[in-house]
Formats: structure tokens, C-alpha cells, sequence
């Protein structure tokens, strides 16, 4: 096919015939592209693109002999790439894993051998398990059930092999159940035999041969305590007294001879050595996963060029083969590892930095910090005491209350009665959440006291360390977020950013505009002070991100992250302020006792409008109901920058491949509580010209306010209706909402039949109002002729 740079060609073997074909070829780099450049150390898109500009593989050079095109892998390891899934955010999705993806992250492994990788990448993961057993109460249930389970391919199913091999699985069976190759099976029993081993010596030192043995084959400290129901130190103290140290073997790069880019492994002696320069660890994000993106590493990558220019060598410890943090050349030195506390100590010990660095990756090193803290790591930047503090709400509330700034009434409850207590007192509807989460993993609005009920008898592992946090929810406020940079005793706020949806929506999934359009410029110079006092009071060195809520002209404080936030990237792009090149500056300032100033930082008016969209995966889960809460759900963002809101605002939607209708026909049904404001969204659709399709109720609200509109049917009233006007493409736009979780279940046809038929649908009345600027904003581009700029065009208005 005369291809001309990286190509994918995906193959399917018959292990009884050995019979070979193709099933397709992708005449482009793919997502497992950047997986085979990180296993190989062979720079697929760089070659790429050294052939697409007009070389041939016989002229450029390869480093170990000669010419690409005598090109050969190398390397004594065994990689193994490990999907991340999302399945707990869905509610109502089956895990069943088939011919459409529904990983939304994945992470990379390297050892010696395949059990040490397999093992390795199991904690990678970050889904609280450090090995394949005892995952959820699949060791509780009998041979004859897992069997059962095995039989459709799940996001389970390598835990599930691993507790039917424990109780005496045939490994001939289970090829025949999964088609899992018999020798990938043997390799997961021999871990479960030596594990029987382990678990004999249960509440005793491990023997020294067993020891041995079971970190030659991947077994985490941390797993080996749980096996054996010791503390990880204890582990940890008889694994160094005896030697049994992680070795560290270099990954071969094409085209580069001494590329500092390492994986570890029991399994071999060390081939490393540290250099005496002063250096700083970053720790990663791990893999992506919904509500931790590549934002964050974007973070990471900034800060560690902004180390570089300082003068410190850079060690960069990450395991998401997606990201650019883990290319060789971003850092002088990459180990490619899992980010537990075992993994990133023996780093540490190894290299000797000035310190770490955590608050860039997300929540992942954050995690961990109070830990490595607590093992003698040192923590640069934000402490994890003042981390810890603002997950802390009766802390948190306690600096509030000596600020006077407002909050909404909260509590933190680790039973059933202590929840009462606090919804007696505050009243509902309620927020309530985990702590020490992100991505809004457990939050929910709680209407009444059964719901909050039903939350607390779910809640799982509460404990007065990790209790349920309990705000009194805002109903219809405004929300607002600012992203400041501060040096432990100033702070400078590169902005405020105005969320799209009201209150009860993640941050995450709301659009949001840069700067904010509808707060009154008062109350933005309110948020602005409130958030440096905040980072004044909170010692903050480095970044920081303020959630707020605007309520009848009053800002409220809904939580501070001290640290880099996901709006990073979006803050720095919109605004042209590298963000975590400055904070990095502020950290390393801080480290060597040198005097900072951000006074040179100077609040600039900006020229444009920059609007975030969410993206979302909704394609991917057709049973699910698309309607948003305050549990995050999208899976990335687009940015749309124009010279107006209502432009940049639909260049955001056209971005996310959900292009807004310049004509044709609305369907809008709506529950009672959206009727007041779905009247201005109907007048504003009207007067650019669409045809409005109403329910009963809805329909008789617009024409009683001189708003033409025709009667649909639901889809229990008859024919034709809703969905057979969504299926024959009839409608352009759909807009509905619903109230409570019956009229949720009940009209949750309607949205899916959209994302099905690939129609725009939008659940907010907030969206649906801006969607309308927004197809007025393009319509009024086209007629005034809105010029294409570049990113650096936009900056230079800003500076010039």
C-alpha cells in the first residue's frame, strides 16, 4: 500500500491451525505507537517524520550499525501494557469488555521476567490492589461461580483467573473458558503457588529463601504485609537487611547512546550510577483515568524544563506510556516505575535529590507524600501538612472562620449518626463526598434523608482518618475557580474562570470561559482577594486552585487544592503565563532560602475569550444516561478562543465533534424546576430562526409566552414521537433536563437516542443558553469576516 512513515497492522493467530491474518491496517501512527516507542526505545513519530519530509530508512543512521533499514529490536526485558478502567463512574453500565474500547487510561511495566512486569504493572494502576489477589470477594466465592465470571471477558478477569487458579482451576479448562494462552496461565499459577507458600508463614518472619523468591517474581512490600499481616516497614527492614535491593537496567534508545531512561527489577544487579549534580525527583500522574489527565502532566513536563534552565539535573518517575513526561529526552533521567511508596523510596535512596516534588501529578503523588514524609523524604513545595489541611473541613473551616471568609455549613461524619446530626443541623439538599479524592469519586447531591441513607450504607472504607464530608449544597449558584501561584507568603491569581453550568455540575465536566461574563467585576476582585489571603494564610509554595460558589451576590468557599490543578494548561494557554514554570521558580526559590517577589506579575486584561469544553465517553457506554452530576465523567477538553464568548463558545463545541446547528428544528422538554429559565433559551432559539418541538408541558409554557412551538409525543404517547423524530434526523438539537431519579429513568430515552443518532443534546439550561449566543456569535462571525488567529497572535494582544 506504498506506505510512507509508522503504520499499524493488526494481526489474528489460530492457535490450533497457526494460521495467520490480518485483520486491519492503519496507515498512521496509533495509540499503541507511543506504547511500542516507550517498550523499545525506537522513535516511531520521529522517524516518521523524518520520512514523511523525504528520507529513506537506509539514510538515516542507526546507532548501533549502519542504517535503519538493518533495524532489529533489542533488550533482555518483558514489557506489559495493563488497561485502565472507568466502569465505577457509570452507574447502570455492565463490565463486558468486547470489539468497542472502553479503557480510558493504561499503564506500562518492565522486568526481567513476565511475572515481575505483570506484578509490577497490577500497582501501577492505582486501583488500591499491589497484587492479583484478594481483589474485591472473588477469594470468597466457589470454583463453580468464578468459573461462571470467566466466561465473558471483563476488566476483572486476570483478579478472577488468579482466585479460580488458587482453588484448583485446570489450566486446560481455563484456556478453553478464556482463550488466554496456556503459558500466560502457568505463569499466574506459579504466583499463586508460591503465594500458598507466603500465606503459611502468615503472622511470622518470611524465611530469607522465601523473601527471595517471592521479589524475584514482582511481589510489592505492601502485598507481602496484607499476605502476611505485618506492617510494610517490617518488609521493607528484612528485604534491605538481606540485600534484596532493586537493581536498576537501562532501556536501549535508537539513535542515542547513553539515554538515561531506567526500569528496576530484582532480577539483576545494578547498572547505574547517581552524579553528584543537585537534582530534583518529579513524581507523575500515572495512568490516565477520568478526573487525572494529561493536565497534569503537562504540569510535569513544564517543571521539569524549568529545572533544567535552573540548573538541576531532573529525575522524572512515571509509568502512562501516553504521556510526554515519560519520553526519554524530557528529563535527564526517567525511571519508568509505579508510584508507591516501595518503588519511589528505593528512586530516592538511589539518587539523592535536594527533594521532591508531588504537587504536579495529580492526586496519585499526593497519595503517597505524607508517607514518603514520613520515611525521610523530603517534600518540596507545599507541605503535606497543609495538603492534608485542606482535605481536613474542620481545619479548613477553622482558617475560614479567621479569615471571615464565608463557607457553606459542613461536617464530616464516619457513621450513619454522625450524618443525621450534621443534615439535622445544616438542612438540604446536601454535597456530600469521600475525602482525599479527585474527579468528584463519590460525590452526590442528597436531597432527603433517605438518600443520605441509602449514600452512608455504601460508603466504604470510612474511617475517622478518611471520613464523608458534608456541605450544605447551593442550589442554583454561580460557580467560579481561580488558579493563583504562591511563594509561602504572596500569591498571584492568573485567573478567574466562570463555570457554564450552575452548581452541583464536577468542575471537570462544566464548560467554563476565561474571563468570567456574567459575575460583576466587584465580585471577581472578591474572589481575587480571597484567594491570596487563603494562600497566605495556608503557607501555599507553588500552585493552588479555589473552588467558589456565587449565591444572591455572596462568594462562598467550596475548597482549596493546593496544588496543580487540571485548569493548569487551560489558565497558561488562554492567558500566556507559564504557570508551573513559574511555581517551579517560587519552589526551588524557597528550597535554596533566596528572596522571592511576585509583585513583577501583574493582572492583565484579556482581549479574547477562551472556553473550556468537557469531552465526554458517553459514545462508549450507550446505556448510560448522560446527564451530568457532581461526579466527573468526562474523559478530556477542547479550548475555543475567539474575540467573543458566543464564537469561542461554538468553536468549543465544534471542537468536541459536537458541531452546534445553524438551523433546523429544537426539541426541548424540560422538568418543572428548569420552566422559568427555558423560556429566554426558546425566545433566544426563535429568534434565530429554529422550529421549537415541545412535550405537553413544556410546549404549553412557551406558547402562553408568545413563543411558537409544536406538540411532540413522549415515547409511551404514541406515534410519531421523540425518538422517531431523533432516528429519521428530523431534529437538530435536543435539549432536556430532568428532576429526581424516577423522571431521570423515565426520559433517559431521549438523550440516548441523541448520542446514538450523533445529535448535539444539551441538559443544562445554562449550556443551552450559551449554545444560543454561541450560533448567534458564529453566524455574526460570518457576516463580519472574524480573522484566524494563532495561539501567539492571541498572546501578542494580550502583551502588546
Amino acid at each position: 500500500i506504498e506506505v510512507i512513515g509508522g503504520t499499524n497492522v493488526q494481526f489474528a493467530h489460530d492457535p490450533k491451525t497457526g494460521r495467520v491474518v490480518i485483520i486491519e491496517i492503519n496507515p498512521r501512527t496509533s495509540r499503541s505507537s507511543a506504547l511500542a516507542s516507550k517498550a523499545t526505545g525506537f522513535p516511531i513519530a520521529l522517524i516518521s517524520a523524518m520520512l514523511a519530509a523525504g528520507l529513506t530508512l537506509d539514510e538515516i543512521p542507526y546507532w548501533r550499525d549502519g542504517t535503519l533499514d538493518k533495524y532489529t529490536p533489542s533488550g533482555d526485558y518483558v514489557v506489559i501494557k495493563f488497561a485502565r478502567w472507568a466502569f465505577e463512574k457509570f452507574a447502570g453500565v455492565q463490565d463486558k469488555l468486547g470489539t468497542q474500547m472502553r479503557a480510558v487510561g493504561e499503564v506500562m511495566s518492565i522486568g526481567k521476567n513476565y511475572k515481575e512486569a505483570l506484578q509490577k504493572a497490577i500497582r501501577s494502576l492505582e486501583i488500591g490492589r499491589y497484587g492479583l489477589g484478594f481483589a474485591k470477594d472473588f477469594n470468597q466465592k466457589p470454583l463453580g461461580e468464578l468459573m461462571a465470571m470467566l466466561a465473558e471477558p471483563t476488566s476483572e478477569r486476570q483478579f478472577i483467573l488468579y482466585e479460580a487458579l488458587r482453588k484448583g482451576a485446570d489450566i486446560d479448562t481455563l484456556y478453553q473458558l478464556t482463550y488466554i494462552k496456556p503459558w500466560f496461565l502457568q505463569q499466574m499459577k506459579e504466583l499463586v503457588e508460591l503465594e500458598q507458600q507466603i500465606l503459611t508463614c502468615r503472622g511470622v518472619r518470611l524465611s530469607d529463601e522465601l523473601m527471595v523468591k517471592a521479589k524475584r517474581d514482582g511481589f510489592a512490600d505492601r502485598y507481602l504485609a496484607k499476605l502476611l499481616q505485618l506492617d510494610e516497614s517490617i518488609i521493607r527492614q528484612q528485604r534491605t537487611a538481606l540485600g534484596i535491593v532493586e537493581g536498576w537496567e537501562p532501556v536501549p534508545v535508537s539513535g542515542v547512546e547513553n539515554a538515561a531512561y531506567y526500569f528496576s527489577t530484582y532480577n539483576a544487579p545494578d547498572q547505574t550510577t547517581a552524579s553528584d549534580r543537585p537534582k530534583v525527583m518529579i513524581l507523575g500522574g500515572g495512568p490516565n483515568r477520568i478526573g487525572q489527565g494529561i493536565e497534569f502532566d503537562y504540569c510535569c513536563v513544564h517543571t521539569a524544563f524549568a529545572l533544567r534552565d535552573l540548573g538541576y539535573e531532573t529525575v522524572i518517575v512515571n509509568c502512562n506510556p501516553e504521556t510526554v513526561s515519560t519520553d526519554y529526552d524530557t528529563s535527564d533521567k526517567l525511571y519508568f516505575e509505579p508510584l508507591t511508596v516501595e518503588d519511589v523510596l528505593s528512586i530516592y535512596e538511589k539518587e539523592r535529590p535536594l527533594g521532591v516534588i508531588v504537587q504536579f501529578g495529580g492526586q496519585t503523588p499526593l497519595n503517597i507524600a505524607s508517607e514518603l514524609e514520613k520515611n525521610g523524604v523530603r517534600i518540596l513545595g507545599t507541605s503535606p501538612d497543609t495538603i492534608d489541611l485542606a482535605e481536613d473541613r474542620d481545619r479548613f473551616r477553622q482558617i475560614m472562620d479567621k479569615l471571615a471568609i464565608p463557607m457553606p455549613e459542613s461536617g464530616m461524619a464516619v457513621n450513619m449518626d454522625d450524618a443525621l446530626a450534621i443534615a439535622s443541623r445544616i438542612g438540604y439538599p446536601l454535597m456530600v463526598r469521600p475525602s482525599y479524592v479527585l474527579g468528584g469519586r463519590g460525590m452526590e447531591v442528597v436531597h432527603d434523608e433517605e438518600m443520605l441513607r441509602r449514600y452512608m450504607a455504601a460508603a466504604v472504607g470510612v474511617t475517622p482518618d478518611r471520613p464523608i464530608l458534608i456541605d450544605r449544597f447551593l442550589n442554583h449558584a454561580i460557580e467560579a475557580e481561580a488558579d493563583a501561584i504562591a511563594d509561602g507568603k504572596e500569591a498571584f491569581v492568573a485567573a478567574v474562570m466562570e463555570h457554564i453550568e450552575l452548581a452541583g455540575i464536577h468542575s471537570g465536566d462544566s464548560a467554563c470561559v476565561i474571563p468570567p461574563i456574567s459575575i460583576p467585576p466587584e465580585l471577581v476582585e472578591t474572589i481575587i482577594s480571597y484567594t491570596r489571603r487563603i494562600a497566605r494564610e495556608m503557607g501555599v509554595v507553588g500552585l493552588m486552585n479555589m473552588q467558589y460558589a456565587i449565591e444572591d451576590g455572596k462568594v462562598y468557599v467550596l475548597e482549596a487544592n493546593p496544588r496543580a490543578s487540571r485548569t493548569v494548561p487551560l489558565v497558561s494557554k488562554v492567558c500566556n503565563i507559564s504557570m508551573a514554570r513559574i511555581a517551579t521558580e517560587m519552589i526551588m526559590a524557597a528550597v535554596k532560602g533566596q528572596p522571592t517577589s511576585l509583585t513583577d506579575l501583574k493582572q492583565k486584561s484579556i482581549p479574547h475569550f477562551g472556553v473550556k469544553e468537557a469531552v465526554f465517553p458517553f459514545n462508549m457506554f450507550p446505556e448510560v444516561d448522560p446527564l451530568l452530576g457532581p461526579e466527573m465523567r468526562s474523559t478530556g477538553e477542547v479550548l475555543g478562543l475567539a474575540d467573543t464568548f458566543g464564537l469561542a463558545y461554538f468553536k468549543a463545541q465544534e471542537a468536541t465533534q459536537s458541531t452546534l446547528p445553524l438551523s433546523g428544528t429544537v426539541l426541548i422538554s424540560v422538568n418543572d424546576r428548569d420552566k422559568a429559565a427555558v423560556i429566554e433559551v426558546a425566545r433566544e432559539f426563535d429568534h434565530l430562526g429554529f422550529q421549537i418541538l415541545a412535550t405537553d408541558g413544556t410546549q404549553k409554557l412557551l406558547i402562553a409566552n408568545g413563543i411558537p412551538a409544536q406538540l411532540i409525543k413522549k415515547l409511551f404517547e404514541g406515534r410519531p414521537n421523540i425518538v422517531d423524530a431523533i432516528t429519521n434526523r428530523e431534529i437538530s438539537l435536543v435539549i432536556n433536563s430532568a428532576a429526581g431519579k424516577q423522571s431521570q429513568y423515565d426520559d433517559s430515552y431521549i438523550r440516548k437516542a441523541a448520542i446514538r443518532c450523533k445529535i448535539p443534546y444539551i441538559t443544562t439550561m445554562t449550556a443551552a443558553l450559551a449554545s444560543a449566543r454561541g450560533i448567534a456569535g458564529y453566524l455574526a462571525s460570518g457576516q463580519s469576516g472574524q480573522p484566524i488567529r494563532s495561539l501567539q497572535e492571541y498572546h501578542f494582544r494580550i502583551n502588546g
